[in-house]
């Protein structure tokens, strides 16, 4: 059945641009609905290095605006989101044979003050023998650089996103796929079959956003019926996780002979995050993979600088994304932008298409931004812009505005519930912020969670995700809602699953 009354905009896609303008259309009072194929956060957004950052090395490509743009952003989201969002410290090892130093000053003199930095601290030079990041490394590394970036848990920044657009009245609709839209006159006529319960459901709206990433193509060919996707190009970003190369908490930046830059980042307490890759890609994007001749060039990368070498033996877990760039012409994968393109597909008297092409997770929130003040004036939407001092669910862990104390946050936490555990307290905090409340209830101690069913995960904290995060399937709480998938037993994990079907999956197919 269609509903009597058109909605304002239709969103496809449920990746961290699409439920940014979800997000932000609904706060300007729109009606908005969203729809995705998967669960939220699925693909890309999921599958990112998991930074928000400047981007260092978009300096040497010229991509001043779309750095200066991404510096400003760190703290405007690091203020919006500090329970997921947290300061970082890069070391940048010198490697002589590849920049000199003098550029490597110039570009992080750049860095410190292209996005009027407030929060976080500069640059600086460090001796490495006299540094905690340089215990590590080979000894022929004596010099390096030290700089600030952001850390975000990026499947949490897409579901935060879709919360509050859903709290300021959107509908958003995960296991959900845009069967087919239409323009009729000044309105697109949708169709929509929910996967779980196979029900189809028509709507129409006066706006469409395609925010489907690497579906972005698919979607304007075979449910659109437009060829506007020409200028998308796939390129394919793999990570590696490896136990713990260091015990501190610094990240570094290596520079390889090749011109690309490869991280190495502590993640998960136990382990260690090394990416990126770029390689050129034309398959499904759902099936994407970390390739053997990746997981090599990973570890080679890595250990160029580090004494304890690792090979791909070592590998304990992998991810691939697919990045749905905009095409400039570029040979070189590496270097194609990562700015963002918005193709308005706008006739007279005819509804109109808003296409997200490129970005990086770091500028959703501009993006947003953006494809709104290109659609407000076609739907007659007056409202002004507001995304740039709100905070994101669960981020109100200080005083006030602003406060990114995070460690006074968990202090306060663990005092209100010294009967948690420490480790759970912790866990609770940095995942749902002011939000862990809403687990606890009034649970005095831990049988008020209800049952246990492994590794520290309660019931009371599956039934939060499954009525505020539309947590579906196992996969969507081990491997995006946290990264548990790295710490619980296959018998917990089989526990959630057999949970989650009772209680989450039968619901849906229900209807």
């Amino acid at each position: 059945m269609a509903q009597d009354k058109p909605l304002d905009i239709v969103v496809i896609g449920g990746g961290v641009n699409g439920t940014g303008i979800a997000r932000d259309a609904a706060g300007r009072g729109l009606s908005v609905l969203l729809c995705e194929k998967s669960d939220l956060g699925s693909g890309t957004s999921s599958a990112s290095t998991k930074l928000i950052h400047g981007g260092l090395r978009y300096l040497e490509q010229y991509e001043f605006r779309l750095v200066r743009e991404s510096l400003m952003e760190r703290e405007v989201l690091l203020r919006a989101a500090p329970h997921i969002i947290w300061p970082m410290r890069f070391v940048l090892p010198h490697n002589k044979s590849l920049r000199p130093a003098w550029m490597i000053r110039l570009g992080l003199f750049l860095y410190d003050h292209l996005g009027g930095r407030k929060l976080l601290p500069g640059s600086e030079g460090v001796k490495l023998a006299d540094h905690p990041s340089g215990g590590p490394l080979k000894d022929d590394m004596t010099k390096g650089f030290v700089y600030s970036d952001c850390w975000v848990q990026d499947a949490r920044l897409v579901v935060l996103n879709a919360i509050d657009a859903r709290e300021r009245g959107a509908e958003v609709l995960t296991r959900t796929e845009c069967v087919s839209a239409r323009r009729v006159d000044e309105l697109w006529e949708i169709e929509l079959r929910d996967l779980l319960s196979g029900q189809m459901r028509k709507v129409s709206a006066r706006a469409l956003v395609n925010a489907a990433g690497p579906w972005v193509a698919s979607v304007l060919e075979q449910r659109v019926g437009s060829n506007r996707a020409a200028g998308l190009r796939m390129i394919k970003g793999s990570h590696i996780v490896v136990p713990a190369m260091f015990d501190h908490d610094y990240s570094y930046i290596f520079q390889n002979p090749d011109g690309r830059i490869v991280f190495a980042i502590p993640y998960e307490e136990d382990y260690t995050l090394v990416g990126t890759t770029d390689v050129e890609y034309e398959g499904d994007p759902a099936q994407v993979a970390c390739s053997e001749d990746e997981i090599s060039y990973l570890c080679n990368a890595v250990n160029e600088y580090f004494k304890s070498e690792i090979a791909p033996k070592d590998v304990v877990w992998t991810y691939s994304g697919v990045r749905p760039l905009y095409d400039d012409a570029s040979q070189n994968a590496s270097t194609i932008t990562r700015d963002y393109v918005l193709d308005l597909d706008e006739q007279a008297g005819r509804a109109p298409m808003l296409s997200v092409f490129g970005g990086k997770i770091t500028t959703f929130r501009k993006l947003a931004e953006h494809a709104m003040e290109k659609l407000c004036p076609l739907i007659a939407c007056s409202a002004p812009d507001w995304t740039a001092t709100a905070m994101l669910p669960g981020g109100d862990i200080g005083t006030h505005y602003g406060d990114v104390d995070f460690d006074a946050f968990v202090e306060r936490f663990k005092k209100q519930h010294a009967w948690l555990p420490q480790e759970l307290a912790w866990r609770y905090a940095r995942n749902y912020g002011a939000r862990a409340a809403m687990i606890l209830g009034d649970a005095k101690d831990l049988s008020g969670l209800g049952q246990e069913l492994g590794d520290g995960i309660y019931e009371a904290e599956l039934s939060y995700l499954v009525e505020q995060e539309w947590l579906v399937e196992g996969a969507d709480l081990l491997w995006r809602r946290s990264k548990l998938g790295l710490h619980v037993s296959k018998e917990t994990a089989a526990r959630i699953e057999s949970w989650l079907a009772q209680h989450a999956l039968a619901g849906r197919r229900a209807g």
